[in-house]
Parts: C-alpha cells; sequence; structure tokens
C-alpha cells in the first residue's frame, strides 16, 4: 500500500478532497464561483476553523457582518463561531481553496514535526 494519495482536480463548481485523498486530519475543498454568483447560505461551525486561499479572480467574504474583499494570492483564517458567506465579484469569478481542522488541534509542524 502506498503512503500517499494522488488526484486531479478539474474546474468545477465543489471538489471536497476528504474522501478522494483519504484525508483523517483536514478537509481540503476546491471551490469555483463564476460571476455575480455566491454561496447560497450563511454557516459557522462548531469545532472548525477554515483557511480560504483565493487562487483566482476576486470577490468577497461576509464575515460576522463585515465585507472583506478578496483577490488572487489573499489568504483568511475564520474561527469555528464566524458566520460566513463568500460571493464572487460582479465581472469575475473567484476560485478558491477551503481547509478546514479543528481549532487548537496542531501541536507540531515543520521542522518541529519533521523526522530527519
Amino acid at each position: 500500500m502506498k503512503n500517499y494519495s494522488k488526484v486531479t482536480v478539474k474546474a468545477g463548481a465543489r471538489t471536497e478532497l476528504h474522501d478522494l485523498l483519504g484525508l483523517t486530519g483536514a478537509e481540503i475543498s476546491v471551490n469555483e464561483l463564476p460571476a455575480g454568483a455566491g454561496v447560497p447560505f450563511v454557516h459557522a461551525h462548531k469545532e472548525n476553523e477554515e483557511i480560504y486561499g483565493i487562487l483566482a479572480g476576486e470577490g468577497k467574504a461576509v464575515l460576522d457582518g463585515e465585507t472583506v474583499t478578496l483577490k488572487e494570492g489573499d489568504w483568511v483564517r475564520v474561527a469555528p463561531a464566524t458566520k460566513r458567506q463568500f460571493f464572487a465579484g460582479e465581472k469575475t469569478g473567484i476560485r478558491y481553496i477551503c481547509i478546514q481542522v479543528k481549532e487548537g488541534s496542531l501541536q507540531n509542524y515543520t521542522a518541529s514535526d519533521a523526522v530527519l
């Protein structure tokens, strides 16, 4: 059995990688909204923070009622209880990655988790 998983994500509205990659500590999704579109609901989480990375385009997020503009290269961390909703720009779509992990669970990372 291999110690890694690989998938190719094609353009599309939403691809969740949890099952495709056999993830055990995170959920990752790749999302795409066409110009003028938005996620049709406001939501928050019980335990998981989300990290959003804007891969292409522009848009906005409404986070606890505050509008935050987003463009390619931006990264945003959102605490679990934050009410959130995402929108593409009026003239351009937006493509973004969302990484969802349990808040406060990271103990070691990079060099402190490495075995040399």
